[in-house]
């Protein structure tokens, strides 16, 4: 009796699924109907119906995120909805590492609320003005989606935290699972409705979307694909507890090219990758890549940089060299400590004021001539975790500010409001020292942004009253925690949990001699004009357009349902395999070479009886008896249980132990 496995193999070759034909099929270029994706192998050509423009002669970008680089606001008087681009959104600024002739087009959620009567208006002002497609999800969706299983699932899990009680973070909750996968498909929708497929690039950004690719995959098969991970990818131990790991490991699958900010969490992807799928990475001309049903997906390792002109811009308003010298004047004489996070659990805000105290509670000389001013951005989530961490920070400021402080002097001076770009830059400028603590972070670009203020410009100088040719000097303390540390060789590394260790970085940072200080300041500043954000747009670009070129010199079609779609690709060169053919082949020749594997083919996988049955031994035993065949049975398994159960079968060769013995009986023996 042939095994289940040898018995699917052959099925599957009976069907239609391998014909495969030998030229590419013509991909449609936009979906037919808006918001349905259909079979795969239903897919009809609409070329001549599409609405896109098919020359070819403009290079396109399909840039897809939570949310637009737009701002939004409604005219009181025509109650008209008014947009203008975020000069500060990482989306808008990507176009910098394009070429001039490149056409950008942007999917992603409004920052607004718009009525549905007003939507169809507003999506074809912004196509036309912004070259922006938006995806607007319902109210209901949207807050499952992003606050639900965005925020209070994905961001902690990423972030080492487990639910181990519903104090600490939200068990995993179906509904909001299953709105996270509509609101992917949503954004699928909308690029499916100006795609080019052939020709685009798509570039997905962060947790957010992880699994659109399996929806745009789904649609088009060899769409050139690639998503960036902004957040840390945890251990696969960490990772491993997510009910929906396997769905959103091959989401990211689905793409020709995933991006980490570090090795190590791209080493995680990779360990997740080979542990609950089982499959190996090796490394190809330099770059790591992961085969998967054939296809080649490409790992990329390289921080995100920050839009050098748009700093240096602000450090040019007039506002930023006024705010410099109100900074300068209320904290003249003191050494000035600067710290910029999110209100978040994860930053560390609390263990920072902690090392302040240690620090003061060690040096007592430095009481009145150092303060921590620490700036609270609003928190992107919320949640009693959120709201303790912000009680916590408090507490902490005040007891400190009680104990070392005085009537003119706070050594902790908490900013909790909005703060414009202008007046951060104001304080980058000015700082002695910059402290980044948190426990765990993705990329964060505060290092960055206080390296190039530190450098400062020529209008800057002026407002510093410094000269523009006089040696300029930064110190960072770092936590080894956060994304960018491994970039900054000349940051003072430190355990955000280790209160005493960073005390001491901080003391050390601010006593460190000068000329050692610019030393530090001018590596860590060629680094990061160098690789700014164009510079990493570009990189992953051209890795994407490497990871895409073969893509119409094999063969695929798509297999599987739902969220465990994927691709199966082959060489041009691979055959279907006929049972006709190969009974005619094999009645033709004198001559026949017959390899079996033994688990999974001669015994079902899911079979615990391991020995073959009498059925399946007469088999062998026939094909072995036939002079014209040289049978092998290939396997991992001992010599000495494969000798035993294939005994009746004299002339049948056994390759055991993974070939390091063999046993063969030839007819001359």
């Amino acid at each position: 009796m042939a095994s289940r496995s040898c018995a699917n193999f052959r099925d599957l070759a009976l069907e239609n699924l391998l014909d495969v034909p030998h030229n590419p099929r013509p991909l449609p270029r936009v979906m037919t109907v808006p918001g349905i994706i259909s079979d795969v192998d239903g897919y009809t050509s609409n070329e001549g119906d599409s609405d896109v423009s098919s020359s070819g002669c403009r290079d396109r970008k399909i840039l897809v995120a939570n949310m637009l680089p737009l701002r939004a606001r409604k005219n009181p008087d025509t109650l008209k909805w008014c947009f203008s681009l975020d000069e500060d959104s990482l989306l808008l600024q990507l176009k910098d590492g394009f070429s001039p002739e490149t056409k950008v087009i942007y999917v992603g959620s409004l920052k607004a609320d718009i009525d549905v009567s007003e939507q169809e208006e507003v999506a074809k002002t912004l196509l036309e003005e912004f070259n922006c497609v938006p995806t607007f999800l319902p109210h209901d969706l949207q807050k499952k989606f992003y606050q639900g299983f965005c925020k209070r699932q994905l961001w902690p899990l990423f972030h080492y935290m487990l639910p181990m009680s519903p104090e600490n973070g939200d068990r995993f909750d179906r509904g909001l699972w299953q709105a996270y996968v509509s609101a992917n498909k949503r954004y699928a929708d909308k690029v499916m409705e100006v795609i080019n497929p052939e020709d685009d690039f798509v570039w997905v950004q962060d947790y957010h979307l992880m699994i659109f690719p399996t929806f745009l995959r789904k649609r088009y098969q060899k769409v050139k694909l690639g998503f960036f991970l902004h957040i840390p990818f945890p251990s696969s131990e960490i990772y491993r507890t997510l009910p929906v790991r396997d769905d959103i490991l091959r989401g990211l699958l689905n793409c020709d090219l995933i991006g980490f900010h570090t090795f190590n969490y791209a080493r995680h992807f990779l360990s997740c990758c080979s542990r609950m799928l089982g499959l190996d990475y090796e490394s190809k001309r330099g770059h790591i890549g992961l085969d998967y049903f054939g296809r080649t997906v490409f790992i990329k390792i390289l921080p995100v940089g920050v839009h050098m002109g748009r700093l240096e811009s602000v450090l040019n308003l007039p506002s930023t060299g006024a705010k410099v010298e109100e900074i300068k004047q209320q904290y003249e004489g003191k050494k000035v400590i600067l710290g910029i996070d999110d209100m978040d659990i994860f930053k560390g805000i609390s263990l920072k004021l902690l090392a302040m105290e240690q620090l003061l509670l060690l040096h007592p000389y430095l009481q009145g001539k150092v303060v921590l001013i620490q700036i609270l951005n609003p928190a992107s989530g919320s949640g009693k975790d959120v709201q303790d961490a912000k009680n916590e920070t408090y507490l902490t400021a005040k007891r400190i500010n009680d104990v070392y402080g005085s009537f003119d002097y706070q050594p902790v001076v908490l900013i909790d409001r909005h703060v414009p770009r202008f007046e951060k830059s104001a304080y980058y400028a000015l700082a002695d020292c910059c402290i980044v603590n948190a426990v765990r972070d993705g990329m964060n670009l505060v290092p960055y942004k206080y390296i190039v203020c530190r450098q400062g410009t020529t209008i800057m100088d002026k407002a510093m009253g410094i000269k523009s040719d006089s040696p300029r000097s930064s110190m960072l303390v770092v936590s080894e925690f956060v994304g960018c540390s491994p970039s900054l060789s000349g940051a003072i590394r430190v355990n955000p949990w280790d209160i005493e260790a960073v005390a001491d970085a901080l003391n050390s940072a601010l006593k460190m001699r000068d000329s050692e200080k610019q030393l530090r300041h001018e590596k860590h500043y060629r680094y990061v004009s160098t690789h700014d954000v164009a510079y990493w747009a570009r990189s992953f670009m051209q890795d994407l357009e490497r990871a895409c070129q073969d893509h119409y010199s094999k063969r695929c079609w798509g297999i599987g349902f739902g969220l465990g779609f994927r691709v199966v690709s082959l060489s041009p060169s691979f055959k279907k395999l006929g049972t006709d053919q190969i009974v005619s082949a094999y009645k033709r020749t004198s001559k026949r070479a017959i390899f079996l594997d033994y688990d999974g083919t001669v015994v079902p996988d899911t079979s615990i009886i391991k020995s073959p049955s009498p059925e399946v031994i007469s088999i062998l035993k026939t094909l072995s008896d036939d002079p014209r065949n040289t049978v092998f049975i290939v396997s991992g398994r001992g010599r000495s249980s494969l000798s035993n159960w294939l005994d009746p079968c004299e002339r049948l060769g056994i390759a055991a132990e993974h070939g390091y013995f063999t046993r063969y009986v030839s007819l001359g023996t």
